[in-house]
């Protein structure tokens, strides 16, 4: 409730709304388009199929924890945008955002600066969870360390791949 119901100026509002638009399905698959065009055929597979064996994942756990989003427990939360549907825990968009920014960080090699901005984009996009109205901050730790586990795990399994078919 504290970092969601203060009075922020209004444009703020619309940049977070924004922000938190990183981590939706649709990000990720547009970016698999940018890969192909890029010619990272194999990455932008992997963040297709992860990103919705993520999304199974994450929704999976919504079923089976069953918790309600913040609007429907305090009706003083502030709502930017639309009002999510579905259970809370863990925040799927924070789990997507950090899957993606450990898969790239690991794929390129990015070097400590970069990983670092990257993540940080991740955690504004966590934050902006959390501002919209839409998630408790646990959702979004739980959505980090499924996110970043799942990306970690992504590259385990292309390095045995690459093992067996090279």
């Amino acid at each position: 409730m504290l970092l969601n119901m203060r009075v922020y100026p209004r444009w703020l509002d619309r940049w977070m709304w924004l922000a938190t638009q990183l981590g939706n399905m649709l990000s990720a698959f547009i970016a698999a388009g940018l890969l192909l065009i890029l010619n990272y055929r194999r990455l932008a597979i992997e963040v297709i199929f992860g990103t919705l064996i993520l999304w199974l994942l994450v929704e999976m756990i919504k079923a089976l924890s069953d918790r309600e989003r913040p609007f429907l427990t305090y009706g003083e939360t502030r709502i930017i945008g639309w009002r999510e549907r579905g259970d809370s825990f863990p925040s799927g968009h924070t789990a997507q955002v950090f899957f993606l920014m450990t898969l790239f960080i690991h794929y390129f090699q990015l070097g400590v600066v970069v990983a670092a901005g990257l993540y940080a984009i991740a955690a504004l996009v966590g934050f902006t969870r959390i501002y919209v109205g839409a998630h408790y901050p646990r959702d979004v730790l739980a959505g980090v360390v499924l996110g970043s586990v799942w990306g970690l795990l992504a590259m385990l399994v292309n390095r045995y791949w690459l093992v067996l078919h090279f």
